[in-house]
């Protein structure tokens, strides 16, 4: 019987200098960087299992893949693999969960400090020479907030919502969680979704991007928020209109914007977000949010842990 080949279509998606776990039984392996989609097909036709993290393995690629017994997928979000055909092919797919648990958080915080404390327009008028100028041991040219005392509404209660909600409680701040956006009754523990907006000092948002919920956060929620609100968006791109998000920030509707995730990743120059960047209350990061190295390596040991778990014959985290 032939070693079974495990191929990683896009390695650069884990940082070099983070080591990938070695699995438990004797096989092939095969790695790229990164896999464009004209190349997949081809780079799968002698694999067994393939590892992706965002290479779209969709109906059309699968079908040519008649040798595929299983995805591993290097991330908890799995849209871009067609799982319905996986299920009907007896494809396992699993995910990887639980692993940022601290990263995501602690990353929301940092662009709420920054934000609140106007850190990035300090810098910006440092660069510009207004210190310099002003002669004075100190300079203030933009509001600075505490955040002890101030009100975080979470929209998303999941394991990310909850953890960020404990690091934002540990902050002195006060957290109030949304229900569902046009439900007409309320879970214990959850406040209505325009009550949350309208009553928090920040939203940071933690669901999931489906149909119920793209552009979850449009100019008419944006218009509901303080004038003073920061919003917070390390869940995925789709949930806020960027175009309307750029507006409110230039027109004064809300205070400032911190971003992580984009509609399109990675985004260009047509992106309203990127085409603004310069707006001194917009902070942006390339997705990487949940990319600490201790959150990076804890994900690559459960990735690993999936594929031993199938050769073993067992289910572990699958989706599939």
């Amino acid at each position: 019987m032939s070693l079974p080949t495990i191929v990683f279509l896009d390695r650069a998606t884990i940082p070099a200098h983070i080591p990938l776990p070695q699995v438990d039984f004797a096989h092939h392996w095969v790695e790229y960087p990164l896999t464009s989609p004209e190349q997949v097909v081809e780079r799968l036709q002698a694999a067994d299992m393939v590892i992706t993290n965002k290479v779209v393995l969709d109906q059309t690629v699968l079908s040519q893949l008649p040798n595929l017994r299983m995805i591993a997928v290097a991330a908890t979000g799995f849209n871009n693999v067609d799982v319905d055909y996986c299920a009907a092919k007896q494809i396992a797919v699993s995910n990887v969960r639980g692993y940022a648990g601290n990263s995501v958080p602690e990353h929301v915080m940092a662009m709420l400090f920054a934000l609140r404390r106007n850190l990035f327009a300090y810098h910006q008028d440092i660069a510009a020479g207004v210190w310099q100028k002003d002669k004075q041991f100190c300079f203030f040219t933009h509001p600075i907030g505490d955040i002890a005392g101030t009100i975080l509404g979470i929209i998303g209660a999941g394991a990310l919502g909850q953890a960020t909600a404990k690091l934002a409680r540990a902050l002195g701040m006060q957290v109030l969680f949304a229900e569902h956006k046009g439900a007409t009754q309320c879970r214990e523990g959850y406040l209505p979704f325009s009550e949350v907006l309208q009553n928090s000092d920040a939203i940071s948002l933690h669901c999931p991007l489906s149909e119920h919920t793209i552009n979850l956060i449009g100019a008419d929620e944006l218009a509901q928020m303080k004038p003073s609100a920061i919003l917070l968006n390390a869940g995925r791109g789709g949930l806020v209109d960027e175009q309307a998000l750029v507006a409110a920030l230039k027109n004064g509707v809300i205070a400032g914007a911190g971003v992580d995730v984009f509609s399109q990743e990675p985004a260009d120059e047509t992106n309203p977000l990127l085409a603004n960047m310069a707006l001194p209350n917009l902070l942006l990061t390339p997705h990487v949010a949940w990319g600490s190295d201790s959150a990076i390596s804890k994900l690559a040991e459960i990735l690993m842990e999936n594929i031993n778990a199938f050769w073993r014959g067992e289910a572990l985290n699958r989706v599939v």
